[in-house]
């Protein structure tokens, strides 16, 4: 049964859970002279992909949102959409669960509009656009941040509606070992494994997992469609006396996944080194220099291969003048694609040169970022931004900004033979945005308003009897984001509210496969050796073409989950997702007509020994 959310029940159930959680952030902010909580860092996290320097969440002028390592392990999701899913301006489709195709979009960016990053690290593929979220296993990662907005002055194209980036711990402490081992439904069988730790000036992190599951069926009366992962991942850093430091990491998963029609098996990777010197008191520079893989080989009755390999050298400079910082920089950058498919150019390079200034003139903050991109496939770009913030008191932060973007034209819609279009131009965008924040001792609330102004956008058309794609777009993304949160009485509490108008303004038609309304709740309760959670995620309907006539029903989900603690360093865990076994469609394939299926009530049980 598809369950359908109007947008007045939506309306309510945002409503209610803004209540829920604003009602304790009233008393909170009425009483803030309290000495703050313990994991009040939970509440503003240091952050550093909003501004590419360390700053509080309430400092970075952004709209951010971070998931921290207590909500990865706690929640512990089988893939790492389940986190982003239904947070602030965030929307997930996929073509099923487990490891099938899967785009995630900003603001109604789109995928290809989403940049991915990886400890500073960009993968995505080139010849498709976007990165392959469904391959990630979530227990290689520590903490994520969600940066909305254009980033493009920051990390060059496709930083459209934001980005998302990926951290792996880095290791502190004693040695810390920790093994997971756990199985469930659908067949599925999970387990991994780290140590972590510091001696010295070394840090160290290693970590593997592996899951196998024979998945679901993704269409009705359709047979089960599996998919593996293992993965692998090294982080080491080194100090060098006191003003000097190196670094490398090393992040490989493979497997394969199984589809309508198919299979595919692939490889996601990352791998870097970098150096830091502290050159004196006021400036320091970075060094970096890495390699991102993306390969695919799909087996079907249209097999092909399908690789992409970037590699970038980045140097930064950071000085600090009293309470300001300047960073100055240059990227060079190399995509190149191996395929079985002859592109008509196989590879492209990109130069860029960038500075970002970071002004204190409290209670007044100026951020702002100029960058130039010089791309061999599609020449010059320039992007800015500019972000003023004003502290209204010791609590309470308004913002305001605008910046541009741009998304680089992809390879398949430049050079594949027999579709492309050699003369595309780059998507271009404009966003204005105003926000506010509340920051407490054992709370914090953030609203956002944005509009999103996208010429040149790339749409497939018939033009001159040619089917290919071409220029012929414009956009309006527009929305309203709420999140709140707070840690009062041993409950953690979330609540994310997303209102949101991604139209075509050729046809006053909303964006395919975006929902315009999105409610998400989280709540985790410690009491003696337990935590108890849960999370609900609700969104309204969407649709899968452009014209809008075939429209895919909302949906309400409730996950619950419980861990017991039942010796030091040893516990069990429980999840239970989709507990009303709601049946329920992102994508749908309308040439053969069918709905991609996702899971329906789901349990896993876990047991480990966690020595962090």
């Amino acid at each position: 049964m598809t369950v359908v959310y109007s947008p007045l029940r939506l309306r309510f159930l945002g409503i209610a859970g803004a209540s829920l959680c604003l009602s304790p952030l009233t008393v909170l902010a009425q009483s803030d002279t309290e000495q703050p909580v313990p994991g009040v860092d939970r509440l503003n996290p240091i952050t550093v992909t909003a501004t590419r320097a360390p700053r509080t969440a309430d400092d970075t002028l952004a709209s951010v949102t971070v998931i921290d390592e207590a909500t990865i392990r706690e929640q512990d999701p089988m893939d790492i959409t389940d986190l982003l899913r239904g947070q602030p301006g965030v929307n997930v489709n996929a073509n099923g669960s487990f490891g099938k195709t899967t785009g995630v979009s900003i603001r109604g960016a789109g995928n290809s509009g989403t940049l991915l990053m990886i400890d500073g690290i960009r993968l995505r593929s080139a010849t498709a656009g976007g990165a392959a979220w469904q391959f990630f296993d979530p227990r290689m990662f520590e903490r994520i941040e969600i940066v909305r907005g254009p980033a493009g002055s920051l990390y060059g194209a496709d930083a459209v509606g934001g980005v998302v980036q990926l951290f792996t711990s880095e290791g502190e402490g004693g040695p810390s070992p920790s093994v997971t081992l756990g199985g469930g439904s659908f067949d599925t069988r999970r387990g991994s494994a780290s140590l972590s730790g510091s001696e010295g000036g070394t840090r160290y992190h290693f970590a593997a997992s592996h899951m196998k599951t024979d998945g679901i069926a993704l269409r009705e009366g359709g047979d089960k469609k599996g998919y593996d992962n293992t993965s692998a991942l090294v982080r080491v850093s080194q100090e060098l006396g006191d003003s000097a430091r190196v670094g490398v990491l090393a992040l490989r998963g493979r497997g394969n996944s199984e589809y309508i029609g198919g299979d595919n098996d692939y490889v996601q990777q990352v791998a870097g080194v970098y150096g830091e010197l502290d050159i004196n008191d006021n400036w320091s520079g970075r060094v970096t220099l890495s390699e991102a893989r993306d390969e695919l080989e799909d087996f079907s009755s249209f097999p092909g291969v399908f690789n992409t390999k970037t590699q970038t050298a980045r140097l930064d400079n950071t000085l600090t003048l009293g309470n300001h910082q300047l960073i100055v920089g240059a990227e060079y950058a190399q995509d190149k694609v191996d395929s079985t498919t002859h592109y008509d150019t196989d590879s492209r390079d990109n130069t860029a040169v960038f500075a970002q200034g970071l002004l204190d003139f409290s209670p007044l903050t100026v951020q702002a970022a100029l960058r130039h991109d010089d791309n061999e496939a599609y020449g010059n770009k320039l992007t800015g931004s500019l972000a003023l913030g004003y502290d209204i008191d010791d609590n309470h932060t308004a913002r305001a900004s605008y910046g541009t973007a741009f998304r680089a034209p992809t390879f398949n819609e430049l050079y594949y033979p027999g579709f492309a279009n050699p003369d595309l131009d780059p998507e271009t965008s404009k966003t204005y945005e105003v926000g506010l924040r509340g920051q407490y001792s054992t709370g914090y609330w953030d609203l956002a308003a944005y509009q999103t102004d996208v010429k040149k956008m790339i749409a497939n058309e018939f033009i001159g009897g040619r089917y290919a794609p071409y220029n012929v777009n414009k956009a309006r993304l527009r929305g309203v984001e709420l999140g709140v949160g707070a840690s009062v009485y041993d409950w953690d509490l979330r609540a994310a509210l997303t209102w949101a108008d991604p139209e075509d303004r050729a046809t006053g038609k909303r964006l395919r496969r975006e929902a315009s309304q999105t409610l998400r709740l989280d709540a985790d309760h410690s009491v003696g050796d337990w935590e108890l959670g849960g999370s609900v995620i609700a969104e309204n309907h969407r649709y899968e073409d452009a014209d809008n006539n075939h429209r895919l029903g909302g949906y309400g989900l409730v996950d619950l989950r419980a861990t017991w603690h039942f010796a030091p360093a040893w516990f069990a865990r429980i999840n239970v997702n989709n507990v009303f076994d709601k049946d329920y469609v992102t994508a749908y394939n309308t040439f053969d007509d069918y709905g991609y299926k996702n899971a329906g009530r789901s349990a896993m049980l876990s047991v480990g020994f966690d020595g962090r």
